[in-house]
């Protein structure tokens, strides 16, 4: 037991040993370290409309390429609209045909014949209304008569001028202002069914690029409303490293200066290149005190590109960068 105890002490001076060797070796270093992490695009897919989660073809880290399906939702109350949208489509059209084509030739040949009847019944009228003139003129019926007989002539002239505007109508067919507002119809019906079939196509959700798909937040049956992410994956080939860069470091990062950087889950270096540099600080990382005399030190964002697109980078990935001590910390 005591044996024991012992081989704990001694282990543990070793220890402590070796971290106080470290720590003062690195007091000394004229080399700072600089953690960072990688980062993503992250993309969260959703439908544009609510419905039923009807498949779901991707599973998390699945490698999807562009184009590829990812999930389809169920929506009977769209299908349902569409066909009533296409109902009334088709009601419109009939409509507009109607008023295009114009009146159906029995009604037209009907029109005629009733202008004819009527020219005929004015010929009549004038013949008996010449008749009876002279007859007055004669003294043999009286004025009375005349003027009965005037006024059925005026009276067919008037049935012959309406039989024949009826007559015009049915040739003619809709006025203007009616076809114009069957044509209306038609372009309002095609427009409400064009909206459904847009939502109608949204069912079906789509890779967008390349990627990895990352979470699946529904699964097949479960109700999602308009907008919910459905499916988040990250874009491929878009890693970058992200570093909180001290203001006193700073002036050693620069647009496109490559650096080494270890990357601990892989176990190996690997070459980034300065792409963002912040133009705004983000935060203090030490802040001044009046007894020391000394001021905020900030610190701004800093982004690097791999120099490789072959490098298995995940997020949340460590990345560490050496950069020289400043001369005064």
């Amino acid at each position: 037991m005591k044996k024991t105890n012992i081989s704990l002490i001694v282990v543990l001076v070793l220890l402590i040993s070796i971290i106080i060797f470290i720590g003062y070796r690195w007091g000394r270093s004229d080399k700072v370290i600089a953690q960072g992490y990688i980062e993503l695009t992250t993309l969260r897919l959703a439908s544009k409309i609510a419905g039923r989660i009807d498949k779901v073809f991707v599973e998390e880290g699945d490698s999807v390429s562009k184009g590829d399906t990812l999930y389809i939702i169920s929506t009977p109350e769209l299908d349902a609209k569409l066909s009533q949208v296409e109902a009334i489509l088709s009601a419109a059209k009939a409509v507009d045909k109607k008023a295009m084509v114009g009146t159906r030739k029995p009604i037209v040949h009907s029109a005629r014949d009733m202008w004819r009847k009527a020219q005929a019944g004015v010929t009549l009228a004038r013949q008996t209304y010449s008749r009876v003139q002279r007859l007055y003129e004669e003294g043999v019926i009286s004025a009375q008569k005349r003027d009965e007989t005037y006024a059925s002539l005026e009276a067919a002239r008037a049935t012959e001028r309406a039989a024949k505007s009826q007559y015009l109508l049915a040739v003619e067919g809709a006025s203007s202002e009616d076809k114009a507002a069957a044509k209306a119809q038609v372009q309002q019906a095609q427009s409400v069914v064009e909206e459904v079939e847009r939502y109608l196509a949204d069912r079906v959700v789509y890779a967008p690029t390349d990627g990895v798909i990352a979470t699946v937040v529904a699964n097949e049956g479960e109700i999602v409303g308009s907008g919910y992410p459905v499916i988040t994956m990250t874009e491929e080939n878009t890693a970058e490293a992200v570093f909180n860069i001290s203001e006193t470091l700073l002036p050693q990062i620069v647009d496109g200066k490559h650096f080494e950087a270890e990357v601990p889950a892989l176990g190996k270096r690997i070459g980034f290149e300065v792409s963002h540099i912040s133009v705004e600080a983000d935060f203090a990382t030490q802040s001044a005190t009046s007894a020391r005399g000394d001021f905020d030190i900030r610190t701004f964002e800093v982004k690097m590109k791999p120099l490789s697109s072959n490098v298995p980078l995940r997020a949340g990935m460590s990345v560490i960068i050496e950069l020289q001590k400043p001369a005064k910390q």
